[in-house]
């Protein structure tokens, strides 16, 4: 009897499943494909929108694409869940969608992974927090007790601004209880507190003389703004030449055009001087981009960059990923920085996905050097970028005089770390009211402890590598995993009492030997390790701009763009360091890069700087072309290096790290992928071979480099490969890293 009832209802609810619109939703973990859900009725789930999905157990955020990603088996459509609401946030653009997949493609990520870096502002997908803060009541009768901190509250109050509580008690100097009572007396009434707008820098404010080999770069930018097209160029001048002013023009242009622009900086942390100029040249300052920024504060940016409130941005090398609505030129200053590239979960470049994100949305991009990379410098060579050169200082001052001090031959003072020669260029330059800069690039007192008794090295428990002392903080530490370790009073194998000894200079170490030989001098000390946070870094820098310090000493953070007028004396404590990675092809550049960079602090405004290098290999190639000032000689040198050996940018590299905790079953899964590896004529698999670092965080590491021309589709090749692998066990990972810049 109910049978042809019962036949209805399900042809109905049939009808109603496929009436019913499914979108696919990208979930942003470490997934390559997406899901579909059905929109219920009413809702708007237009491509871009972030939306709350059930997925498994829990609920969460998930991104509506425009088009099925990946290759998911198909769902019966009656079982298909559907979108639980949209969130009130804007859309995330088209071209950020293209550009997620091409990274996507480019590094072998999964392209959840790359949409997760897209999100990578909480606060921006949860319900605005609304402030709330007082404003004076225009012709209230006051209150009959008027007391001096009342009255103090209602005098700051007078201008009719809206504050915070705990603001208006501040500025007044008593506590938020006297606000509170002045409010229960109606004198005061309780408002929101308006958003903050952003200020919108503007292009006509400032105006910059420039020289003839400046202006000649300027109108070279500024014609890539104006043709508003997809173009690349490499703005390569000296340091000191004025690069940052040069390029603000372009940003200028791009602003007038209405588009958004992007600054990327390796160290974001380290920018007030930038700002300042920055703000000099345009009226109002930049909006950045950094870790260590508040939640709050990153939602509001990242919601402000989605909907064009937000102009110009300044930021390290995650601000790529920020969905911009309008992006019209993007520049990479210190494009030679290996700080650009990223090294943990999705391994990109950041200079090289700056041109592709240029490449996508049809715009100009501007790399700007005074060590440009090889690729880059190849690229400019060969056509494929333009290239604005500046070949002096602005201030017309000449390059810093580099003498290199031979340790093999000026030998040290046992127990020192700093040449004769160098401590009497020092004393010069403090009679003559000038500062010095001390560079070494190794952070901490010591890199090695060792028992003297029983000759015991202090190592790292989960890593192969040795403890490095922070006399400071009187600690032992991993710089690879983080572990630390009070400094122990005897030896933890021997058991001899005061035994233990520290081996080689950290810049601490270098700090106690400048108090001891200059006790008058005031000494500043650049290490991250040491500084608390960005402020009291910008306070510091700020300090030694000010000529507040005497001699300087610091980490490779001294050598990225500052600018300090009253430098005279540059000294390379250790300029060996770099050249050390006998496996890493581009030490000898990055060596370069860094003592042309750090001695190029000498000396640029008034004066000619000096630079000393100590070094126990003088007639290396880098060597004698920092001391000769010859750039050319030492990229000509590394070209040849990179042609005949097919590395980039003349060939491609590929790393494969494959890690467990169990030593033996990580060596047995490196040799099986290895061997099961596809022929090729073209492509060379070279390993696999235990990590330098063979042990990070308890997990033992071996690596494979995949070598190929530079036409080949390596991609393709690793995707290949990756499909003849069998299931791996549970604590087994496999990182693939496209053109690699870590080898150890």
């Amino acid at each position: 009897m109910n049978a042809p009832l019962d036949s209805l209802l399900q042809i109905l609810d049939n009808n109603a499943v496929e009436a019913a619109r499914s979108v696919p939703v990208l979930m942003p973990v470490a997934l390559d494909q997406t899901y579909d859900y059905l929109v219920p009725e009413g809702m708007d789930a237009a491509p871009g929108a972030f939306v709350l999905v059930p997925f498994g157990p829990q609920t969460r955020i998930g991104i509506v694409w425009d088009a099925p990603r990946g290759e998911g088996k198909p769902v019966d459509p009656k079982k298909l869940k559907a979108l639980t609401s949209r969130i009130d946030a804007p859309c995330l653009p088209e071209i950020s969608m293209r550009f997620a997949e091409w990274v996507a493609r480019y590094t072998l990520a999964p392209l959840g992974m790359v949409a997760r870096m897209m999100m990578s502002a909480d606060a921006a997908f949860e319900p605005p927090k609304h402030r709330f803060g007082v404003c004076i009541v225009e012709g209230a009768t006051p209150p009959p007790k008027m007391t001096q901190a009342r009255t103090r509250v209602m005098e700051i109050a007078a201008d009719g601004l809206v504050r915070a509580k705990s603001d208006l008690a501040n500025l007044a100097g008593c506590s938020t209880g006297v606000v509170d009572g002045l409010a229960a007396a109606g004198m005061l009434v309780e408002v929101a507190i308006p958003e903050r707008s952003f200020p919108r820098p503007l292009p006509q404010h400032g105006e910059t003389g420039f020289t003839a080999d400046q202006t000649r770069a300027v109108e070279s930018l500024r014609s890539a703004v104006d043709a508003n097209n997809f173009s690349v160029t490499l703005l390569d001048g000296v340091t000191g030449s004025g690069k940052t002013e040069v390029y603000f023009e372009a940003v200028a242009r791009a602003l007038e055009a209405g588009g958004q622009t992007l600054i990327l900086l390796p160290e974001i942390a380290l920018t007030s001087q930038f700002l300042d100029r920055f703000a000099r040249r345009f009226g109002a300052r930049p909006v950045e981009w950094h870790s260590a920024l508040s939640p709050a504060e990153r939602g509001r940016i990242w919601k402000g960059v989605a909907r064009g409130d937000v102009r110009c941005v300044v930021g390290a090398r995650s601000a790529l990923f920020l969905p911009y609505c309008e992006l019209g030129l993007i520049v990479v200053d210190e494009e030679h920085d290996q700080g650009f590239k990223q090294d943990d979960r999705v391994h990109y470049q950041g200079r090289d996905m700056a041109v592709v994100r240029g490449n996508l949305g049809k715009f100009p991009v501007i790399l700007a050097s005074a060590t440009p990379s090889i690729e880059s410098h190849v690229n400019a060579l060969i056509g494929r970028y333009r290239h604005a050169v500046l070949p002096g200082r602005f201030s017309g001052v000449e390059m810093p005089d580099v003498s290199a001090i031979d340790l093999r031959s000026e030998k040290l003072v046992p127990g020192k770390w700093l040449a004769e020669r160098l401590v009497a260029s020092m004393t010069e330059t403090l009679e003559k009211g000038q500062q010095t800069l001390l560079f070494l690039n190794r952070r901490g007192y010591a890199p090695l402890t060792l028992c003297r008794s029983c000759g015991h090295r202090l190592e790292c428990p989960q890593c192969t590598a040795w403890l490095v002392e922070h006399r400071f903080k009187k600690k032992l530490s991993c710089h690879h995993c983080g572990f630390q370790l009070s400094l122990p009073e005897k030896c933890p194998k021997c058991a001899a009492p005061g035994s233990l000894v520290a081996c080689g200079p950290g810049v601490e170490r270098v700090q106690e030997e400048v108090a001891e030989r200059f006790p008058d001098a005031r000494v500043a000390l650049l290490s991250s390790d040491l500084i608390p946070g960005l402020p009291e870094m910008r306070e510091m820098i700020r300090g030694i701009e000010a000529r507040e310090f005497d001699i300087i000493i610091g980490t490779q953070i001294v050598a990225k763009g500052h600018n300090f007028p009253g430098l005279a004396l540059v000294g390379v404590v250790d300029g060996d360091l770099g050249l050390a990675h006998g496996a890493d092809p581009r030490s000898a550049e990055r060596t370069f890069q860094l003592l042309h960079q750090v001695t190029g602090r000498a000396g640029r405004t008034t004066f000619v700087g000096r630079g000393f290098v100590q070094t126990y290999s003088p007639d290396h190639p880098v060597m004698t072309a920092i001391v000769a000032g010859d750039r050319n000689a030492f990229l000509n040198y590394e070209v040849k290096t990179r042609q005949a050996g097919l590395l980039p940018p003349y060939g491609r590299l590929a790393a494969i790290i494959v890690s467990a905790r169990d030593k033996a079953l990580t060596e047995q899964v490196a040799r099986e992928i290895a061997r099961r590896a596809p022929p090729s004529e073209m492509i060379s698999v070279l390993g696999p071979s235990e990590a330098p670092i063979a042990v990070v965080r308890g997990r033992h590491r071996w690596r494979l480099l995949v070598k190929a021309p530079r036409d080949v589709d390596l991609q393709t090749y690793l995707r290949a490969w990756a499909g003849m692998i069998p299931k791996l066990k549970t604590d087994v990972r496999i990182t693939v890293d496209i053109d690699p810049y870590n080898f150890l």
